[in-house]
């Protein structure tokens, strides 16, 4: 490795290090992880980033010690003592706030927004009680701004540039503009920081949002208001022969034709039988790869999953988003590890050689990585096996972590 890397992508807490990256000119690359999977897994096994690697090989992660690190790269004193703080005193406030934004902001922000984008399943109380944590957070910056300019001294300091980051997921999704009327100091605050030389070039694009997002729609209650509204179009309306209703558009996948691989009759089969010693022999000798593909598909963002049961969960959820496809699919999603340390992944079959096409029926589909197996390479056979079997560990980076819980697509 000849230089530095600094693993940084659309996720909130890799927007401050490389926007310190390109404002100090620091002789560091900066890297999606997505785009260097192979080399990222292997030095970072946990997955999280921001991360950088130095030249000679050292490893750094979490995004207080990196901001921290890349600061002091600086040759300029005085911005030095600006971000980080000129004194004890200011230092501890910079620190303060930075801690603030990344654990309790940051954590109960995402609690309240991803039930209501559907990334997880949606429980009104638990969403409420993130709102409402995020509010009194939010006092405690409200409150400081109202007689400060910046958080931790009279110029932006890390403590700003971090929390900003943060709060900027709420403008996102949760902040719209009766918040934000309520919130005067923030808002204040928030517009000079984003406009300040290091942050503006990574918020071209930043919008506000007008409004929240609101909780997912009651289904039930949405189609006894649909029924009502038809009802009082039809009593209106003259009595006319009804027009035909319109074809629905045929699935892509079903342009492929008839399958000689019958999937009812494998479904069945794995229900049924043994996996190792009955199902999976009949799959291998019938499975057709013109026909079909089998990927690999890992969840993105394991580094924010807590519980394993909620991981599951979040399996289960996007399954159901998939139904549009299932006639075409097959396959399991496991959670391995334990609580606080855990992640998604698997092999699903398609019909077809393009996944995109069975996925993206599904709003969260991108919150998946998807890369094509080969069942004639051993490693990927056996993966594959493994993943349907559920009776081995699964080997993440070279490391055996049990199976948790999981779910099968059929």
């Amino acid at each position: 490795m000849s230089r530095p890397i600094l693993y940084a992508n659309f996720r909130i807490r890799t927007v401050v290090p490389r926007a310190l990256v390109n404002y100090l000119k620091l002789d560091i690359d900066v890297v999606e992880p997505e785009k260097d999977e192979k080399r990222y897994a292997k030095l970072f096994p946990l997955h999280k980033v921001p991360a950088y690697v130095s030249a000679k090989g050292w490893k750094l992660t979490e995004v207080m010690a990196i901001l921290n690190y890349l600061v002091n790269q600086s040759s300029d004193a005085k911005l030095k003592k600006q971000l980080l703080g000129e004194d004890l005193k200011a230092q501890a406030e910079v620190i303060r706030w930075q801690s603030l934004a990344n654990s309790d902001l940051c954590g109960e922000i995402v609690k309240a927004f991803q039930p209501l984008r559907g990334d997880v399943p949606y429980n009104k109380k638990a969403v409420d009680t993130a709102l409402a944590n995020v509010d009194k957070i939010a006092g405690l910056y409200e409150e400081r701004l109202q007689t400060h300019t910046y958080l931790a001294s009279e110029h932006i300091s890390l403590g700003d540039l971090l929390s900003a980051a943060v709060f900027t997921r709420g403008f996102n999704y949760l902040f719209g503009k009766q918040w934000r009327a309520a919130h005067p100091a923030i808002m204040r605050w928030y517009s000079t920081v984003i406009a300040s030389e290091i942050m503006a070039p990574e918020f071209t694009e930043f919008k506000f949002i007008d409004e929240p997002l609101a909780p997912p729609q009651n289904k039930k209650a949405a189609k006894k208001v649909e029924k009502k509204t038809t009802e009082k179009k039809a009593e209106k309306a003259e009595k006319a022969p009804e027009p035909a209703e319109p074809k629905k558009p045929k699935h892509p996948l079903e342009l492929l034709g008839k399958s000689s691989f019958v999937l009812d009759e494998w479904k069945r089969k794995y229900s049924n039988e043994d996996t190792r010693k009955g199902a999976l022999p009949w799959f291998w000798d019938n499975y057709n790869p013109e026909e079909w593909s089998i990927w690999k598909v890992d969840y993105k963002y394991n580094d924010e999953l807590t519980m394993t049961f909620m991981s599951n969960n979040l399996v289960g959820g996007f399954f159901n988003r998939l139904t549009a496809s299932t006639k075409y699919m097959f396959g399991c999603l496991v959670v391995y590890g334990e609580n606080n340390n855990n992640g998604i992944t698997g092999a699903i079959m398609i019909r077809g050689q393009d996944y995109a096409p069975a996925f993206n029926v599904a709003p969260d589909w991108e919150s998946y990585s998807y890369a094509k197996l080969d069942p004639a390479k051993d490693d990927d056979k056996e993966f594959i096996n493994n993943m349907w079997a559920w009776d081995k560990p699964v080997v993440v980076n070279g490391e055996n972590r049990e199976i948790a819980d999981g779910k099968v697509l059929k």
